[in-house]
C-alpha cells in the first residue's frame, strides 16, 4: 500500500530532512585525505546526535545483508557504489567517494545520498558525477501530479544511456515515510507511462546510480554490504528524498 502523507507530516519530513543534509555536508567538508571512513562515520553521527535524530542506518538489517549495518553512513569508494560499511581504510588521493544518509526525527524519516573526489579529481569521475546529479534532476522534474511512476525511472534512465554509463536496476529508489524502505519500489529505468499514478502526498526517495562503462553486474564483498562494480569501474550516487506537491515536486533534502 503507498501512503499519502499530510502537509503536516510532509513538514515533519522537512525536519528530518534538514538533519540528514547538514550531516552530508558536514562529512563532505571533513573527507580530507588521510581521512577514514570511520572517522567521517563519527562526523555524521555529532550531527544526528545534536539533532535529536536517529539512524535509520545503525542496526538496520534487510534480507539481503548476513548481519546488521554497523554505521550512520554508507560510504563506497572508487568500485563501492551502494552500502559501504564504514571502516579504518584512510582516504586517498583522488578517491571518488559516495555517502548515504537516512535519519528520523520524531518518528518521521528522510534519506538522501551524494558523491564527490577527495583531492585530485579524474575528469571522468567528475563527469559520472554530474551525470548522476542530471538523472537525479531529471527524476525529480517528473514526479509531478499526474504523471505515472514510470515516468521518473524513465526520466533517470534516457540520462544514464545517452551518457553510456553502466545501469542496474536491483536497487532503486522507494517510498519514504514512517519507515525508510516503503512501496513503492522506484528502478532507475523503466517505461513512462506506465507504474503508479502520481499525486500529491507521495513522498519517494528518487536515487540514480551509475558506474563507468556499460557493465551492470555486481558483487557484494564479504563484509556482506559493500556493493562493487563486477569489472571494478568507479561508481557515483545521487539520492534526495522529494514530496510530490499541487506545486510540483519539493526536495526535502536540499543541501546549501
Amino acid at each position: 500500500m503507498v501512503e499519502l502523507k499530510t502537509p503536516a507530516q510532509i513538514d515533519a519530513m522537512r525536519a528530518a530532512g534538514r538533519v540528514v543534509a547538514a550531516a552530508l555536508t558536514a562529512v563532505k567538508k571533513s573527507a580530507t585525505v588521510g581521512v577514514s571512513l570511520r572517522e567521517l562515520d563519527e562526523v555524521a553521527r555529532d550531527v544526528l546526535r545534536s539533532a535529536g535524530a536517529v539512524s535509520l542506518f545503525d542496526g538496520y538489517q534487510p534480507g539481503f545483508a548476513s548481519s546488521p549495518f554497523s554505521g550512520v553512513i554508507c560510504t563506497s569508494v572508487n568500485d563501492g557504489v551502494l552500502h559501504g560499511l564504514p571502516s579504518d581504510l584512510h582516504l586517498a588521493d583522488g578517491d571518488l567517494l559516495n555517502v548515504d544518509c537516512g535519519a528520523s526525527v520524531d518518528g518521521w524519516c528522510a534519506d538522501s545520498a551524494t558523491s564527490f573526489v577527495v583531492g585530485t579529481p579524474r575528469p571522468e569521475d567528475l563527469e559520472l558525477i554530474a551525470t548522476t546529479e542530471r538523472a537525479l534532476a531529471a527524476g525529480i522534474a517528473a514526479a509531478v501530479p499526474g504523471a505515472r511512476l514510470g515516468d521518473i525511472g524513465a526520466a533517470i534512465g534516457a540520462v544514464g544511456k545517452q551518457a553510456g554509463v553502466g545501469t542496474n536496476l536491483d536497487f532503486g529508489g522507494h517510498g519514504i515515510g514512517r519507515r525508510m524502505h516503503e512501496e513503492p519500489h522506484l528502478p532507475n529505468g523503466g517505461r513512462p507511462g506506465r507504474g503508479l499514478k502520481l499525486r500529491a502526498g507521495h513522498v519517494l526517495a528518487i536515487e540514480p546510480w551509475f558506474w563507468h562503462g556499460p557493465g551492470s553486474a555486481y558483487v557484494i564483498d564479504d563484509d556482506g554490504w559493500t556493493l562493487r562494480s563486477a569489472d571494478h569501474t568507479r561508481g557515483a550516487h545521487a539520492e534526495h528524498t522529494v514530496a510530490i506537491t499541487d506545486n510540483g515536486p519539493e526536495i526535502l533534502t536540499l543541501r546549501e
